[in-house]
């Protein structure tokens, strides 16, 4: 029988529950008996079953029969012990499969080889290691939240043809009388690009900014532009320079405010977590997010923010876009010192991919 096959099933069911079920990963499970697949299924969203559970309630009421006879791929290790919904374990032995086909074991401490060892010890024959590489990269973000005990980090910004992040002068709209004028927004990326920004935001878990973005920019940093889920809003703020007037404290997404300041009451969607503001604030920041239970974060800060993770070399990804436009001075963009390992054209903009291989040796 051919493993590959049908583990690349699992992979591609699991595709399809990633961001709805963090903080847990997206299992793929499939159920074949005699080269047919007689079941199929992946991780629902959090709270709801497993992967390997709707695999095996998906089995039509003609084929149950089948079932004990049958070899059930998974992408990530079954569980085995009690969380919102119990052990998947339980369910595969219970059901007497016998062959089990695992994908990868899972980091998290609760599992972490301890179903391997259930199945075995109760007389099932479990295989490991089918499309390893590629089981850990679908679920690349619960393994480095489990161990690296940090939220995966993506970096995100857009940049001029000339490599400025934004121009020296910004164009002020015209006022009427008793108004201040305010900043228009300057455009590096068109339309498409931006759309696609909102579309990565709905698939994390948190989205960060500093002090200076939510105050030149005034974000809401949402997924309007998308359907889907907002992530947790992140914004440093040190001194408590962000007034309620800003759109990131209007209580309308969960908001995490990390700031040296102490005399700050939390509201039901406002949080404060205090986090100093020296040369660990990159750990500080990843070790806030991880008892949040954030599985990843988009840093979209200005370059200040940015170059702090990426000289903290905290980071997993970057992706960054450049747009036509042509600044002569400004804000320059980081630095990141990495060759990009895609490159692909949205129209006249052009998206450029990196990733920090030096954190993820074995994926």
């Amino acid at each position: 029988m051919n493993h590959e096959i049908y583990m690349q099933r699992c992979l591609e069911l699991a595709q399809n529950g990633l961001r709805a079920a963090m903080p847990n990963p997206s299992v793929g499970a499939v159920l074949v008996h005699e080269g047919r697949v007689i079941g199929e299924g992946h991780t629902s969203p959090y709270g709801g079953p497993h992967g390997e559970v709707n695999c095996i309630n998906s089995v039509a009421e003609a084929d149950r029969h089948l079932i004990p006879e049958a070899t059930l791929y998974v992408s990530l290790e079954p569980c085995s012990h009690h969380g919102k919904t119990p052990p998947c374990c339980d369910l595969i032995i219970r059901r007497q499969i016998q062959n089990i086909i695992v994908g990868t074991v899972d980091p998290n401490e609760k599992v972490a080889g301890n179903g391997i060892k259930k199945l075995r010890e109760a007389g099932k024959e479990v295989t490991v290691g089918i499309l390893e590489k590629e089981c850990r990269e679908i679920n690349r973000r619960f393994f480095t939240f489990h161990e690296k005990l940090r939220p995966y980090v993506i970096l995100k910004w857009a940049e001029s043809a000339d490599g400025f992040l934004s121009p020296s002068k910004k164009s002020f709209g015209g006022s009427v009388a008793g108004s201040r004028e305010e900043k228009k927004p300057v455009w590096i990326t068109n339309s498409y690009s931006r759309q696609l920004v909102h579309k990565w935001r709905s698939e994390e878990a948190a989205i960060l900014v500093g002090t200076q973005t939510v105050l030149d920019d005034n974000p809401q940093l949402d997924v309007r532009d998308w359907t889907g889920p907002d992530p947790v809003r992140i914004v440093l703020d040190r001194t408590g320079r962000i007034s309620g007037d800003h759109s990131v404290k209007n209580q309308k997404i969960k908001t995490i405010v990390l700031t040296e300041k102490t005399d700050l009451t939390n509201l039901e969607n406002l949080l404060y977590e205090n986090v100093p503001f020296d040369s660990n604030l990159p750990k500080a920041i990843m070790e806030a997010l991880h008892r949040h239970n954030l599985l990843s974060v988009i840093v979209e800060g200005g370059r200040q923010t940015l170059q702090t993770f990426i000289d903290a070399g905290l980071w997993d990804e970057a992706r960054v876009f450049k747009g036509r436009a042509v600044f002569n001075d400004g804000t320059k963009a980081p630095i990141l010192g990495s060759v990009p390992i895609t490159r692909q054209h949205i129209q006249d903009d052009e998206l450029l991919i990196f990733r920090n291989y030096d954190q993820h040796d074995n994926i």
